[in-house]
């Protein structure tokens, strides 16, 4: 029995289908835990990172439950300042570096880039296991980190002297030995990714599809920025252990060049965690609009090439409060003030890709427009605090709280959403229920804006961030932001339910339709395990025709 649902997807009445072997989504009932678990396949891997980034984000969720109940009311009376710091920290780690980049990069990275490429695998696919099975790893000692003295209190930009062995202990080691293995792990998989577009694609470079592009660009942005970071830990380490004095003053050495050395790495950072939340958008917006390319696609790359470009040479707008001087803060608000020009390219040539045809209601389409509008109101907080004198004023305020959430909580949040619910029926061969997804989306929203529009007003009204206790003064709209935290997080249980109830329903899927705008869903049988056992070398004659060969 087949039923059409609103003209996109086609479905099989589950109670007819029940023992048909090749829906089931897990592959260990196919072939075995053993092999599973060892699997180089890129398929495999991806759902290993999706899995990974699942329960990371229910521990990130958690952290900032705890942090929002002990500001529900002045007095740090949930939290001491202690254990405050510890959580913040925490929260923000385990956000940036276990959810948004495994499942950004390697989660939608490893399904999506070889299907967009049309080829059987990743370039180096013992590598991109490893690149996985280092996380776990990672993801240990920063758990462990939390539980050793008094945990990390020390922000997840670790300034000395703060980080220093006079106020943190072994915990500290810990997390620095924790960020040293995330970073290989980016590492190899950014350098197995650029291999793989750059040798694999059967295709033009402009004829490339905008996500597989992303994805190169930033995998381009980690390869140059994680050595610097792993540098300024590294310096950190031996002042900490081997009596050097790069970060301190009583041996001539400078805290700030630390400052320096994290924000070099961590300003690209931040295109890394939205970059492929763009690519991923793109295609939403295609598919969800009957659209065959987006608006301007070329201009879409030129675009996402400027951003990255642009993110190496703006580090210092985090440091206005350092002791700039006039002309280097002069320098640095205009850099950051260039960045809107790309960025606002892509959110015109998003809204023009909808344009002219009948916009569906769907999940992802909600969470694409949802992710445009709350995107640009954080990216126009960001160009209020891209000016020297004001980011003085705002420094370390709320306000810089709700900014980088509305950019990150709502933007590279919101693009997994999108890519969750579109993708899901390419991931798992069923369907999640439609209008609970809406539901789902419309708690969210709410959530969220409910959660951190609050911080721009207690930003300016001066309230400082990374403090467990505040005036009575500040009380109400800490209150509003709490309860938009716990609904957000109410809205992601709902989510686990969802999934859940996805796979429990069994709503399989038979055929896709409006799929020419990406070649990854002409894939919908049941894929091999690993289409090659080793990699192949392309090869490209004069005829500009690709030939695979067994190395």
């Amino acid at each position: 029995m087949m039923k059409n649902m609103s003209g996109v997807y086609e479905f099989l009445d589950a109670t007819k289908i029940h023992n048909l072997k090749w829906f089931i989504p897990c592959p260990v009932l196919l072939y075995g835990k053993r092999e599973y678990i060892m699997s180089t396949n890129h398929l495999d891997i991806g759902s290993f990172y999706m899995v990974f980034g699942f329960w990371s984000v229910l521990a990130g969720t958690s952290f900032s439950s705890l942090i929002r109940w002990s500001l529900f009311n002045p007095g740090a009376k949930f939290l001491d300042p202690v254990c405050y710091n510890a959580v913040v920290t925490m929260h923000a780690l385990v956000m940036i570096f276990f959810f948004v980049m495994p499942v950004m990069i390697g989660g939608f990275g490893n399904w999506l880039v070889p299907l967009m490429l049309e080829v059987p695998d990743m370039q180096f696919p013992r590598v991109n296991a490893f690149s996985f099975w280092v996380l776990p790893a990672s993801l240990y000692f920063m758990g462990i980190s939390g539980f050793v003295e008094n945990g990390v209190g020390a922000g997840w930009t670790i300034y000395p002297p703060l980080s220093t062995f006079s106020y943190h202990g072994m915990c500290m080691d810990l997390a620095i030995l924790s960020l040293h293995l995330a970073g290989i792990s980016s590492i190899f998989s950014s350098i197995n990714f650029m291999v793989t577009i750059k040798n694999m694609r059967s295709v033009d470079g402009h004829l490339l599809s905008l996500f597989p592009w992303s994805i190169k660009v930033t995998s381009f942005l980690l390869l140059t920025t994680l050595p610097v970071l792993a540098g300024g830990l590294t310096m950190l380490l031996t002042d900490r252990h081997f009596n050097t004095s790069f970060f301190d003053p009583v041996g001539g050495g400078d805290p700030v060049l630390f400052q320096h050395l994290f924000w070099f790495f961590g300003h690209p950072e931040v295109y890394v965690l939205i970059l492929p939340g763009f690519g991923m958008i793109s295609h939403v917006l295609c598919f969800w609009s009957s659209k065959k390319t987006a608006y301007g696609n070329m201009g879409m790359f030129y675009a996402m090439l400027n951003i990255g470009f642009l993110g190496f040479i703006v580090w210092g707008h985090h440091m206005f409060v350092a002791g700039m001087d006039i002309d280097t803060r002069a320098y640095f608000s205009a850099a950051t003030v260039i960045i809107a020009v790309p960025t606002g390219i892509k959110v015109f040539a998003w809204i023009a890709t909808m344009m002219g045809s009948q916009v569906s209601t769907h999940a992802p389409m909600l969470w694409s427009t949802g992710f445009i509008i709350l995107f640009t109101i954080g990216g126009l907080t960001g160009l209020i605090l891209s000016s020297a004198s004001i980011d003085v004023t705002l420094h370390d305020t709320y306000f810089v709280t709700g900014h980088f959430h509305y950019v990150l909580s709502m933007g590279a949040v919101f693009t997994i959403l999108a890519g969750f619910t579109h993708w899901f029926p390419l991931f798992s061969r069923v369907m999640l229920h439609r209008q609970k997804m809406k539901s789902h989306f419309i708690a969210m929203f709410l959530g969220v804006n409910i959660a951190f529009l609050p911080h721009h007003f207690l930003g300016l009204a001066g309230m400082p961030r990374r403090v467990a206790d505040y005036p009575d003064q500040f009380w109400f709209w800490n209150k509003v932001s709490t309860f938009g935290s716990h609904l957000s997080t109410a809205s992601l249980l709902f989510f686990v339910f969802l999934v859940w109830e996805a796979f429990i329903a069994h709503r399989p899927v038979v055929s896709v339709r409006n799929s020419s705008s990406s070649p990854e869903w002409s894939v919908m049988v049941n894929l091999p395990k690993h289409a090659a056992l080793e990699s192949a070398k392309m090869l490209k004659d004069p005829a500009k025709k690709y030939l695979g060969t067994r190395l």
